[in-house]
């Protein structure tokens, strides 16, 4: 907990509650429903927490912006940002039910009434959004087709709408087609741990 009040010191007390459950509940969801590797889940604040909140370092949505969580797993990085942005609409989806229950039943324990959950497939979801956030679920130009029906024309947020990914490694390749939309932040430059030494969030805006 103490790595997210380093970063993001003006919370909340409700903020500061809502973070500082998650350790619990998901060490407690982990054993029933793998969501998070069992190697990985002390290190859950780092690099499942903090990364997620990484795409705040790049946007700050404004209030009322609805975004869409592709492959949201057990809630990344849909919750935290949730906790961050209360006045944000977020949509969690995911293909596998079983990680969708976690989503739901962590955002509902503590208490988030920002976040709605959909056991479906992308391709599945006909809603529009702001943003589509996605953790490193499938390659950039995969997911950019996937989401184009999904974003709305009218704009919302400083940032134009488009897809914001959570990445790491080697990207080059992958953002060769969209290079002239592709905004990408190294998330070295806001976080100091080892981890994020290779960790980027990419921007795509995505014009209709």
């Amino acid at each position: 907990m103490e790595i997210i009040l380093k970063y993001f010191p003006d919370l909340s007390e409700t903020q500061k509650e809502q973070f500082a459950a998650l350790g619990d509940l998901y060490t407690d969801w982990n054993s029933k429903i793998n969501v998070i590797s069992r190697k990985d889940i002390g290190n859950l604040y780092e690099h499942h927490v903090l990364h997620s909140l990484g795409i705040a370092k790049t946007v700050n949505f404004r209030p009322d912006t609805e975004i869409m969580d592709l492959g949201t797993g057990g809630g990344f990085p849909g919750v935290p940002l949730a906790i961050l942005f209360p006045e944000v609409s977020f949509h969690l989806i995911d293909s596998i039910g079983k990680k969708v229950k976690v989503a739901t039943e962590v955002a509902n324990a503590i208490g988030l009434k920002n976040v709605t959950t959909r056991h479906c497939r992308a391709e599945e979801e006909k809603r529009m959004f702001d943003f589509v956030v996605s953790r490193a679920v499938m390659p950039l130009p995969d997911l950019l087709k996937i989401v184009r029906k999904n974003i709305k024309k009218e704009q919302h947020n400083a940032l134009p709408n488009g897809l914001i990914c959570l990445k790491g490694g080697e990207l080059q390749h992958e953002i060769q087609s969209v290079k002239h939309q592709a905004m990408v932040t190294d998330l070295k430059e806001f976080f100091q741990e080892e981890y994020f030494e290779t960790k980027k969030v990419i921007y795509v805006c995505i014009n209709k």
